[in-house]
């Protein structure tokens, strides 16, 4: 699982456990930058905050762990840290607490047993009392700490003494403990929703009798999620909507008067100003949609201040870290759809997300239900006296109310909204409030089919007369396709100003300016007409025409493999062309005459998609754009739907330039294209002669984009389907070029975008390319012109059915993804927009504290000594071996070192060697002087034994200063396996002089071919 630590908003640190366990309890070492999480499989972390190069990281740097055998009797139940941060208080299931030092991270000697505890409580009180369920620290003296046993037993522990000071008892079980800040007094809570108060100092009967306030007792409320909050005579309780996991108050650290108290829910962090008791949640979120911030920003801003009335005045409490620089390198805008009808707007520039402004939809419509009034300040009269906290609902009073489809142009500040039930909202932003009536259109889509039922949920009515509506987006047209069915597709062209909206039935156009539908297209077949309701449609078959497709796939197949065995091994150049055409891999260049032909990529065979569990008219995909679909000589507006089977439908449009408002937009079906392997098409774009998408509207007036190229005939259309990529030219729709993913790699595409990649070191230079998310959770990334791969990264688990249906493209190469139901996830493919935590936390200087160093046994050399013996015409041991042949000096020390007990100083013997007696293999380093004196420093880490001899060779790390500026060391490492016991006899040391470094490099030499042939192996 993950650890995460959140400042000021744009602080944020994580970091992920190895072992993948729940985290059940976190201390902070406060100014430390040190956290400690107890996980559920009994493993206390220690977390630090350090920097890492440039980058900021939450790493952990220590573990504990009971053995296996000590886990069944020392399961962990709770944990305490003392007041000094130096110790931490281990509460197990069986009674007994053990303490951790901190600073060595091991246990100590000490351990307040239960049975010692027990010996001085009263014989009434002498029962098993269970598992250890709470801990607290007197705040004033450190020495006593508070024990609570699960069956209500309560203990006042001197640990200095070992001694029990007071014994409380109570009849309920055991919840939590808290001290007063004085140390006068402390409270218990209990399983029944009860709380006592108690005298520290008499422990006969408490100070206050038992209290419910409600908070609530789980027999009686046991589906509710609420916290209660008492003062004096006031009282609320707040009842939340999803569950409270832990919370905490927040005061002035002089002050006994706490002011915020902060919620942790199951998937999101929420703060409560006692004062004021308002907190805002949203609920599920169903799409999400994201555009460049431009202007429209400041203008969001100001509309939600002005939304935040009944917020709290107060800064977020939670302020700690610093921010190293500027956060966000883009400024993009967040819209998310919810189920309630609301639609958040969010600044998601940088790495926290700030709501700049919200709009409920559900206002514009004769519903019961208003998003909104739940949060009144006013407190219903009811006992107990229950407040709503949030508006979130998992399943909202009224489910078509929920959004489906956003999409934004912040160019011209319009916004269309598309719904459950078939309504559309085209809406414009306005700086002041205004009070009028909206026109409402009907579109029926299905006006053509006389044999149709729609056996769905009724319509939205929307509100009659005039409507008062707040500053900000506001309703200029309301569109209610029929059937009422959930809109699949959305677009809009804000310089046109014409709408596109798509359900499982097909697809209507409707003109905004003027307010009047343009044309409406039905895509269901005459023969799937029996499911017309809300349930997929069926697609029955008889039997007869599936048997002859059945045998038309075999012949099909048989005749493709006998045409790939008769193709000779060379290919004509035609045949090389057209190859290179309709394969899945880009064209190369071909290859020099006699080389081997490029192997084609193996294709695995698609299973055919069952009829019955897709519908083929739901419209999947609109688009709009300015190119050639009649002739190569004039562009004109066109309309592009893409269908769940594969059907693309082209409409040609006529638009007035002028007298727009007066004269009427033509819309004529002017080709279509039906793919063969009638995969869903999710994604279309027109790509010009110089490899660019047609830019949006409005982008190029505002120097957003470049021109497109309309020089020529040059467009071309890239059709995106599920299964395929694949290029057709322009007008003639000729297909050039296509590439199998699914055929390929056996997976397919759920998400598919066009992005524009800039250069990170050139600012002049950016290209085009298709960016894609498949159900593997796998990004990718193709050129537009020859759809060659350029990209392949894992992003998301093949699990997470969420985030891959939630993922958002930016056009900048940014991915956005629901990472739970109220927290978003980011990623990049471009190198040049990248958004990354960029914040540090500051520590004073000396406040944490210095780790252990580790133990080192050095004995000086005995340098002196040696010179002495020198001088006195003796002869050293470098001396001796420098006159005399190496080998024989070898077979010398093999001598000395295989006689009983009998050791030579210098010389590598088994006391120098440790060895653990076990299955493991460890290591064990061995630094010889060249003196007569050893140095030895073992470490179990890795699976070497590595011996050091003295001579004249490289200067080793484990020496200390005066060793390495006197004795120089030749190092010779040997790997041993378990058996060294039968090995280390045979391994002996090579004393070599400094006088001549040409005869040490020989004598070494030969010293490491005779020990190759005695060990069993050498390095």
């Amino acid at each position: 699982m993950f650890t995460e630590i959140l400042g000021q908003p744009g602080v944020e640190f994580c970091g992920e456990l190895k072992s993948g366990a729940s985290v059940n309890q976190l201390f902070f070492l406060s100014e430390e930058a040190r956290l400690i999480s107890l996980c559920g499989d009994n493993t206390i972390t220690l977390w630090e905050i350090n920097d890492k190069g440039e980058n900021t990281i939450l790493e952990d740097v220590k573990e504990f762990k009971f053995s296996a055998e000590e886990s069944k009797f020392k399961n962990i139940s709770v944990c305490c840290l003392t007041k000094n941060k130096e110790h931490l208080l281990i509460g197990t299931e069986i009674g007994n607490i053990f303490i951790l030092d901190l600073k060595s991270f091991q246990l100590l000697d000490q351990i307040i047993y239960q049975d010692v505890v027990m010996q001085n409580v009263p014989d009434d009180f002498k029962v098993n009392p269970g598992a250890v369920e709470a801990i607290a620290v007197h705040p004033t003296n450190p020495d006593k700490v508070l024990i609570g046993y699960n069956r209500g037993l309560i203990v006042l522990w001197d640990n200095k003494n070992s001694n029990t000071d007071q014994t409380y008892n109570s009849t309920q079980q055991l919840e939590s403990l808290c001290w007063h800040r004085n140390g006068e007094e402390f409270m218990s809570a209990h399983i029944d929703g009860s709380y006592i108060v108690w005298n520290a100092s008499d422990s006969t009967t408490p100070k206050e009798s038992a209290l419910t306030p409600y908070g609530m007792p789980r027999a009686s409320y046991g589906d509710k999620h609420t916290i209660s909050v008492m003062e004096g005579s006031n009282h609320v309780v707040f009842d939340f909507t999803s569950k409270v996991i832990d919370f905490i108050t927040l005061g002035r650290a002089d002050s006994d008067d706490e002011e915020t108290q902060v919620i942790l829910h199951n998937g999101h962090l929420s703060r409560i100003h006692i004062s004021t008791a308002y907190i805002l949640h949203q609920s599920l979120v169903h799409i999400m949609s994201l555009m460049f911030l431009i202007n429209s920003g400041r203008k969001l801003l100001m509309l939600g201040d002005s939304q935040a009335k009944n917020h709290s005045k107060r800064e977020w409490p939670i302020n700690g870290g610093k921010l190293k620089g500027a956060e966000g390198i883009t400024k993009d805008l967040l819209l998310t759809g919810h189920e309630d009808g609301t639609v958040k707007f969010w600044d998601a520039s940088g790495l926290s997300m700030k709501l700049l402004y919200s709009l409920s939809t559900a206002t514009m419509f004769s519903v019961d239900f208003h998003p909104g009034e739940q949060n009144s300040p006013e407190v219903e009269e009811e006992w107990p006296p229950f407040r709503k906290v949030g508006i979130y609902d998992p399943f909202s009073d009224d489910p078509r109310l929920g959004i489906q489809k956003i999409s934004m142009c912040p160019l011209s500040e319009t916004c269309v909204i598309a719904g459950t039930a078939g309504q559309v909202l085209v809406l414009q932003m306005e700086r002041e409030e205004r009070e009028y009536e909206t026109s409402s259109n009907t579109m029926n889509i299905v006006s053509d089919r006389d044999n149709f039922v729609w056996k769905g949920h009724e319509a939205l009515k929307p509100r009659d007369g005039e409507v008062k509506y707040a500053a900000g987006f506001q309703p200029t047209a309301i569109i209610q396709l029929y059937p009422p069915a959930a809109c699949t597709a959305l677009a809009f062209h804000s310089e046109w100003q014409l709408m596109a909206a798509g359900t499982a039935h097909g697809f209507a156009l409707f003109d905004y300016a003027q307010k009047k539908p343009v044309a409406t297209r039905c895509t269901l077949n005459p023969d799937d007409m029996t499911g017309t309701s809300e349930t997929p449609m069926s697609r029955r078959k008889s039997l007869k025409k599936s048997l002859r497709e059945s045998f038309r796939r075999l012949r099909r197949r048989r005749s493709e493999r006998r045409q790939d065995k008769a193709k000779p091994e060379q290919k004509t150049d035609e045949k090389e062309k057209k190859s290179d055409e309709g394969s899945s891999s880009p064209s190369k260049s071909r290859a020099s005459p006699g080389a081997s032909p490029e192997p084609r990529p193996v294709e695995r065979q698609i299973e055919a998609r069952n009829p019955e569990e897709t519908i083929s008219s739901m419209v999947r995909c609109l688009y709009f754009a300015n190119t050639f679909v009649t002739n190569g000589t004039d562009s004109a507006p066109s309309l592009w739907v893409g269908t769940n089977g594969g059907h693309v439908y082209i409409y040609t449009m006529t638009v007035p330039t002028e007298k727009r408002n007066e004269s009427d937009v033509i819309a004529i079906i002017a080709k279509e294209i039906k793919l063969r392997h009638k995969a869903p098409v999710i994604h279309i774009a027109v790509v010009d002669g110089k490899s660019r998408v047609i830019p949006d509207a409005l982008e190029v007036e505002n120097e957003r984009a470049k021109a497109a190229d309309y020089s020529g005939s040059h467009h071309t259309v890239v059709i995106c389907s599920e299964e395929q990529l694949k290029i057709f030219t322009l007008p003639h729709l000729k297909a050039k070029l296509k590439y199998k993913v699914t055929a390929l790699d056996g997976s397919r595409i759920r998400k598919a975008a066009f992005i524009n990649f800039r250069s990170k070191s050139d600012e002049n230079y950016n290209e085009f390319d298709i960016a894609c998310l498949t159900n593997l959770g796998d990004l990718s990334v193709y050129t537009v012109n020859s759809l060659r791969q350029q990209l392949v990264a894992s992003a998301l688990k093949r699990e997470d059915i969420t985030g891959i249906s939630s993922f958002i493209f930016t056009k900048h190469g940014q991915g956005f993804y629901l990472l739970s139901s109220s927290e978003y996830a980011r990623v990049t493919l471009s190198s040049r927009n990248v958004t990354e935590p960029n914040c540090m936390v500051e520590l004073k200087e000396g406040m944490r504290p210095e780790p252990e160093p580790e133990p080192v046994v050095v004995v000086e050399p005995q340098k002196e000594e040696a010179e002495e013996k020198k001088e006195e015409g003796g002869l050293t041991p470098d001396d001796r071996y420098n006159s005399g042949d190496i080998a024989e000096a070898l077979n010398e020390s093999q001598l000395n070192d295989s006689q009983a007990n009998t050791t030579v100083e210098g010389e590598v013997t088994q006391d120098s060697i440790q060895v653990l007696q076990d299955s493991t293999v460890v290591e064990s380093t061995t630094l010889i002087t060249s003196s007569e004196t050893t140095v030895v420093t073992t470490t179990e880490e890795t699976v070497t034994h590595t011996v050091t001899a003295g001579g004249d060779g490289p200067e080793s790390v484990n020496v200390d200063d005066d060793t390495k500026s006197t004795q120089p060391i030749v190092t010779t490492t040997t790997q041993v396996t378990t058996d060294v016991n039968e090995v280390h006899d045979k391994i002996i040391e090579l004393k070599i002089t400094e006088d001549d470094a040409a005869l040490a490099k020989k004598n070494l030499q030969e010293a490491e071919q005779i020990i190759s042939t005695e060990a069993p192996v050498v390095s």
